[in-house]
């Protein structure tokens, strides 16, 4: 899979790979300041051809070039300087065949008068696919310096000769499909996005602009999909403008945005804004169908360096993005951060991912898969295939990332691979490629991920908040709790407009659910998603109750013992928010009412309905509630909510309610 990667990833994952072009150029005598006897030949025509070659390269005209230094390269057999030039400028334009023919001579020539040589004929030979003797030069190379970035990229060239050699053995199934002329244009479309339900695909592209500096700018762009047909992509006005805008990220349900914005040349963000960096992290918020004006995320996601790429976690809490840092040597390091937003509603310190994920190399690309458990991106810091290679991890027990695996080939090559997106079903994912057969430039393709590399399959609940006296859409904090941790699992916000919301869930575990509103009792209810399918996502309505007197509602995840009345820990949350529910309305009063199934005899539910009641009861005023403001009732089996019949039924009846007196 080939990808040219967009501005904001190539400016810095090229810098470390062209650092040895530039480091050779430097070493090379400067032809319009050289002094005699400074050369490896003494033919003077060689020389002013060389000279002239050097000329023509610093002016980009190639051809001038190219036919001057081979010229001169033919006069002398022994002339190092237009050979080292030669091998520069057709490795740097992608000809690998032919700078493996010169740096080829190079070594053979005088292998310790450019020692970095034999390193760029190791990696173009490894490009070719020739890794029996790219390993051979790798270890050569160890041989004639010691230079501690060069070393390190010798070190890695070996290990990835080792894992391609079996990789291109090996290949994995690899058949990808291009999302058609509605999404992909003769512009460059990259960096993909998509929400949990796989509905709504966003993704920049960089398009043609004579009124900006270099003619172009990048944009965001929307499509929607419906019976698997993408709908022709639109722009969000509010959120694009004449600056460049890209690689974002959505929030599960797609009503926020994360993405980079870089500083034009006077600092600022074409609005006045003056960001932290050069490149930094924005926010904005989908009202019905209006994006609000974006926010620069501010200190401390945002630095003097270049933030970009984010990843939104499904929890809508934690993100994850790239940083680029400045190196003492002048290169720009990239690796990942992760930061994560606290009770007071601001992302925390970012902290870079542990030495499993960043390497001394480029890390980027990032995407956190809404399971919260399996992390993509792309580095060239691991063993490979060379370049760029798509990577997955998964988060250990303790928290930790797992040891990377490589998605292998032909999906990695020894291209740059990265801008890849993985839907919330685990099995396809999207990415950028200028592939042959696309619509021009880059375009976006789907295909199949190795089962090796596919993340859990997780579902979803779509569903609706309103007031439950008129039915209209309320504005929501919806919570889940993931009843076996007791921890947030997802979070988010009912669209004031319409109601409605979109929770990502990892398949396998079950949730309490808790919508709240100001001036609202809250809503209570969990799911098994245990045995749930994410074919078969849940639906779900949200009626809130207005706080007036009458009022009842069921606290679905108050759980207790097989009949008992002891209050079991998973219970925790709901009773704090019952807490916070009383103390944010101090002169409201209710009655906690315990109700029971018909199963077991009449008097024995009573009894346990009532003990129940008092239970929850003791546990709000235990915590500072005025004992005049909680009552407390028994209904045994005498007010039930389904038949008793049936399981499903027996279960709505086994309930605590609490009703506003």
């Amino acid at each position: 899979m080939s990808l040219r990667a967009d501005p904001f990833a190539r400016m810095a994952s090229v810098v470390l790979r062209l650092a040895l072009l530039v480091l050779a150029i430097h070493s090379v005598p400067n032809a319009a300041q050289a002094q005699p006897g400074m050369y490896s030949s003494k033919d003077k025509k060689a020389i002013k051809l060389y000279e002239s070659g050097g000329s023509c390269m610093r002016q980009q005209k190639w051809e001038c070039a190219e036919e001057d230094l081979k010229k001169a390269a033919l006069m002398d057999p022994g002339f190092i300087e237009p050979r080292i030039y030669l091998a520069e400028m057709f490795e740097g334009k992608g000809r690998s065949a032919d700078a493996l023919i010169w740096w080829s001579e190079v070594v053979a020539i005088a292998p310790k008068y450019f020692t970095p040589a034999t390193l760029h004929l190791a990696q173009v030979e490894f490009e070719l696919q020739k890794f029996d003797e790219a390993e051979l030069h790798f270890r050569q190379y160890l041989t004639l310096e010691d230079e501690p970035i060069r070393k390190a990229r010798a070190l890695l060239g070996i290990e990835n000769c080792a894992f391609a050699r079996e990789a291109v053995k090996h290949p994995v199934p690899f058949s990808p499909k291009n999302l058609g002329k509605n999404v992909n244009t003769k512009d460059p479309e990259y960096y993909p996005c998509i929400t949990a339900d796989n509905a709504t695909l966003l993704f920049t592209r960089r398009v043609e602009d004579p009124s900006v500096p270099y003619g172009m700018q990048e944009d965001f762009y929307v499509s929607d999909r419906t019976d698997s047909v993408w709908s022709t992509a639109r722009t969000i006005p509010s959120v694009d403008t004449r600056e460049n805008e890209g690689a974002g990220t959505l929030s599960p349900d797609g009503r926020f945005i994360i993405f980079t914005k870089c500083a034009g040349v006077d600092g600022s963000y074409g609005d006045g804004i003056r960001g932290a960096g050069s490149c930094d992290l924005f926010i904005s918020r989908r009202i019905g169908e209006r994006w609000t004006k974006p926010d620069n995320l501010g200190t401390p996601v945002n630095s003097r360096n270049w933030e970009s790429q984010p990843s939104l976690a499904s929890d809508g809490k934690t993100l994850y993005f790239v940083r680029a840092t400045q190196a003492g040597d002048g290169l720009k390091g990239m690796d990942i951060y992760v930061s994560t937003l606290g009770d007071d509603g601001a992302f925390g310190k970012p902290e870079p991912l542990g030495k499993s994920i960043n390497t001394p190399f480029q890390e980027e690309s990032v995407q956190i898969h809404p399971d919260g458990r399996t992390l993509y991106f792309s580095s060239d810091g691991h063993p490979g295939m060379g370049g760029l290679d798509i990577f997955v991890s998964r988060m250990k027990a303790d928290g930790a990332w797992g040891e990377p695996e490589n998605l292998g080939y032909p999906i990695n090559t020894s291209g740059d691979e990265n801008s890849v997106l993985v839907g919330s079903n685990g099995e396809v994912a999207y990415f950028a490629s200028d592939r042959p057969g696309g619509m021009g430039d880059l375009d976006l393709y789907e295909f199949s991920l190795p089962e090796s590399a596919r993340a859990s399959a997780v579902n979803y609940i779509h569903g609706k908040v309103t007031d439950k006296s008129n039915g209209k859409p309320v504005e929501a904090d919806v919570q889940l709790i993931d009843l076996a941790t007791e921890k947030l699992a997802t979070a988010a916000y009912s669209d004031p407009k319409t109601g409605e919301f979109l929770v990502c869930l990892p398949v396998g575990r079950d949730y309490a659910l808790n919508a709240s509103a100001e001036g609202y009792l809250f809503f209570s209810q969990n799911y098994g998603i245990a045995k749930g399918s994410k074919e078969k996502p849940f639906v779900l309505d949200v009626p809130l109750s207005p706080i007036t007197a009458g009022s009842t509602i069921a606290l679905r995840n108050i759980f207790f013992n097989t009949a008992s009345a002891e209050i079991l820990p998973a219970s925790n949350t709901e009773l704090d928010i019952l807490l916070r529910l009383m103390k944010g309305n101090p002169t409201m009063r209710i009655e906690v009412g315990g109700h029971t199934d018909n199963v077991g005899a009449d008097a024995e539910n009573q009894k346990l309905s009532e003990q129940r009641a008092q239970a929850v009861a003791k546990f709000i005023t235990g915590y500072g509630i005025d004992v005049a403001r909680v009552t407390s009732k028994g209904y045994g089996e005498a007010k039930p909510l389904g038949s008793n019949e049936t399981e499903e039924g027996r279960a709505q009846n086994r309930r605590t309610e609490i009703t506003v007196l």
